[in-house]
């Protein structure tokens, strides 16, 4: 396949040592926009040329670190994302999730490590590379005195897109986002969910191959949720790359191909959810009991039945326990209790899930 000219033109100035920031300038000031220029690295460079773009490694980061004052909010974290898939960050608060979407979005600098994204270093192109990339934060920052219409044609503005294209990529996003019956509406007037919606529908003016997601669905109802996750699949399906964090097992169940476990500012475990479902081994035995105070009791009087320490929670009364003895073992638990004067409300047993997996790693439960 030919070279595009606009790849020749970049991989000629690459040789002579021009930066990334003149490339981009030269290239948008003789008229093209900055997410037709990646569109065309992506597609005509060689992975050489294109620094460290390829199928398995549109994102790279390499010893990342983040301090503030004493406290390492990322220490010298390692990780590489695939192009056209979902991974998730999965961590407590404070696990320096955030921190990491920040830095590889260009809005903080790290104080050591290198970052790359399409291509594109985080510090030295960082200009470029806010041109290419989209970002919905745990917040919804639209402009409330103005429609979601207006809303979008404002940030298509601000991408440099014409008039009559930020007009028409609007429209199309209102009614992919299903926001067309309030388009012309103060984003005041809108729902939690509406706002979400159309934040996400903002970060998407530019049709960015790479997205990050910061605890997109906080505060949404489960339909809210629902919808959401359907339209993070959509952009996946159309190629998109997509990095979130959430606070939801069961979303990064749902969407991630990826997950990366982060506590401490470190990375303590990697792998698609049934890998990590693995590390828990065998059943888990779950309790419910009758009287919610009794659960540190029934804990020590199961601890016989699991693999492991069983995990007790007072407040809900529920006991978790990991076992590999199967369900013959049902009865004998319920025998034990009975005798220590302790009455269940329910008994399950289960396949591991995410939450199981993230108490083992962490050592408390997920958030």
């Amino acid at each position: 396949m030919d070279k595009h000219p606009v790849a020749n033109y970049i991989a000629d100035a690459r040789k002579f040592g021009v930066s990334s920031d003149r490339i981009i300038k030269a290239l948008t000031d003789a008229g093209w926009q900055t997410h037709q220029i990646l569109e065309i690295i992506l597609e005509h460079l060689p992975a050489a040329q294109a620094v460290e773009v390829s199928a398995d490694n549109v994102i790279s980061v390499r010893g990342i670190t983040k301090a503030y004052g004493k406290l390492k909010a990322l220490d010298n974290i390692s990780l590489s994302v695939r192009q056209g898939s979902v991974t998730a960050l999965l961590g407590p608060n404070g696990a320096g999730k955030t921190t990491l979407v920040r830095i590889l979005a260009t809005l903080q600098t790290a104080d050591s490590g290198t970052a790359l994204v399409a291509g594109l270093d985080v510090v030295k192109d960082a200009q470029a590379l806010r041109s290419v990339i989209g970002l919905a934060g745990q917040y919804a920052a639209v402009d409330e005195t103005l429609t979601g219409r207006e809303n979008l044609e404002m940030v298509g503005r601000l991408y440099h897109l014409s008039k009559k294209d930020a007009k028409a990529r609007s429209s199309e996003l209102l009614q992919q986002f299903e926001l067309e019956e309030a388009a012309d509406r103060p984003a005041k007037n809108y729902s939690g969910g509406m706002r979400k919606r159309l934040d996400l529908a903002a970060s998407l003016i530019i049709r960015p191959k790479i997205l990050f997601l910061d605890e997109p669905t906080t505060g949404l109802d489960p339909p809210g949720r629902f919808t959401l996750w359907q339209v993070i699949r959509n952009l996946v399906e159309n190629g998109t790359t997509v990095l979130l964090t959430t606070q939801y097992m069961e979303e990064a169940d749902q969407l991630a191909h990826y997950i990366f476990v982060i506590d401490h500012g470190h990375i303590i475990a990697g792998g698609i959810a049934d890998e990590l479902k693995r590390q828990v081994g065998g059943d888990v035995l779950e309790l419910h009991l009758a009287n919610r105070e009794d659960a540190d009791k029934a804990a020590a009087v199961v601890r016989q039945f699991g693999t492991e320490t069983p995990h007790a929670d007072s407040t809900t009364g529920v006991v978790t326990l990991p076992t590999t003895g199967g369900a013959s073992i049902l009865v004998d638990v319920v025998r034990q209790l009975d005798s220590a004067g302790l009455k269940l409300a329910d008994i399950i047993l289960r396949r591991p899930s995410l939450d199981d997996v993230f108490m083992k790693l962490t050592g408390h439960e997920a958030i």
